[in-house]
């Protein structure tokens, strides 16, 4: 490889892993609990258990669910209804106020069978709250998670740029080699290389999958102003329902269209996944993939007849498999594991990035410094 080419590459290394690392090492702290969002949720209590029932009981019914909140809360109306994914007959409710801030929900815990609350879990504060909202948006809304989207690009960007110098980099050196012998700086910089090209293929991965995530809001609002618009074309500048019918009557037509399939969640008349008339069904397969795949279903809130079915547009069916994939959840505890720890690795990487480069920025300054004295002897000298 030519001198200029390395220079270059070198340039971007260094400018693209300047601008992106204290964000991208916040990224990866606030990632760490995330991993294990599910574990932590259940250890917090904010996953309730199911009371043991007696005898055969009967379901309550998604009506009697959303009747019960609208009893606990009559100021707000139900945005939502949620399905756990370990446990069906444990069903959540979102519940927004007029008044609310857009992404400010309340939440309810209610048992499937019975209808009863079992719990309300507070998402909207504490350790977890704080670390997810860093992580998606630095509480600057859509702006902050385009910007963090804009930093994972810049990651990508220094992997690559990384990659392409490791090559003449090691071409004196066993691969793997840390000169302990060296100064300080010499040794952070093997450790450095060999760290981040071991954690190269899953840095890629999470990077990229986080370029992805950031665009979400976009790509929704894409398949609103796409699909969805030519699904309910016919109730275009119809006045808006004023009470929606059955939940249950809806569920049974969105489990006939989509036969085999689970509800993963329902959106209300005047969500962003629905429109003032319907009901969208988020209905899941029974593999590792369908299972993290949606088929949404549009059901007319008035009547509970069905509108259409269709399978997502690409760039959604990217999205969602790519959530998972962000996180390691597609694995269990294992994958968990395997992924918490390359996220202590990049950790390491980032922060020996950042002393490599204050590191050769004191040494300048001080060669400098030496030099420039060194000057000044010799003009004493001289006269």
């Amino acid at each position: 490889m030519r001198a200029r080419t390395i220079k270059t590459w070198h340039l971007v290394h260094k400018w693209t892993s300047l601008v992106c690392t204290l964000f991208l090492l916040m990224l990866c702290i606030t990632g760490l609990p995330i991993i294990f969002y599910e574990e932590i949720d259940h250890a917090t209590g904010n996953v309730p258990d199911l009371p043991p029932l007696e005898g055969n009981a009967t379901p309550a019914g998604t009506d009697a669910i959303v009747a019960a909140a609208q009893r606990l809360y009559p100021g707000e109306q139900v945005k939502y209804l949620i399905w756990d994914d370990e446990e069906p007959n444990l069903v959540y409710a979102s519940l927004q106020g007029p008044n609310s801030a857009p992404d400010d929900f309340r939440t309810l815990a209610f048992d499937g069978r019975t209808a009863a609350l079992l719990k309300e879990p507070n998402y909207n504060s504490g350790f977890m709250y704080v670390m997810v909202t860093l992580h998606i948006d630095l509480f600057a809304g859509l702006p902050g998670t385009l910007f963090l989207g804009f930093m994972g690009l810049l990651f990508v960007v220094s992997i690559v740029s990384g990659t392409v110098l490791y090559a003449p980099f090691m071409r004196k050196l066993t691969f793997g080699t840390v000169r302990h012998d060296k100064a300080p700086r010499a040794k952070w910089l093997d450790l450095h290389n060999l760290l981040g090209v071991v954690t190269l293929t899953w840095a890629f991965v999470v990077g990229g999958t986080g370029i992805i995530n950031a665009l979400a809001e976009p790509m929704l609002a894409l398949w609103r102003m796409d699909q969805l618009a030519e699904m309910t074309a016919p109730y275009q500048g119809k006045p808006p329902l004023q009470e929606p019918g059955s939940v249950d009557r809806a569920l049974e037509t969105a489990l006939a269209a989509a036969p085999g399939m689970k509800p993963d969640f329902v959106a209300f008349p005047g969500t962003d996944f629905s429109t003032d008339h319907h009901y969208m069904f988020a209905m899941l397969g029974d593999t590792p993939l369908t299972s993290r795949l949606i088929q949404p279903v549009l059901v007319d809130a008035e009547t509970g007849g069905l509108i259409e079915t269709r399978e997502l547009p690409w760039y959604l069916t990217v999205l969602l498999i790519s959530q998972p994939l962000h996180f390691g959840d597609y694995g269990g505890m294992p994958l968990k594991i395997l992924w918490a720890a390359l996220d202590v690795v990049t950790i390491i990487v980032l922060g020996s990035g950042v002393y490599l480069w204050l590191a050769r920025r004191r040494s300048s300054s001080i060669e400098a410094e030496i030099a420039e004295l060194e000057r000044a002897e010799a003009r004493l000298a001289a006269q």
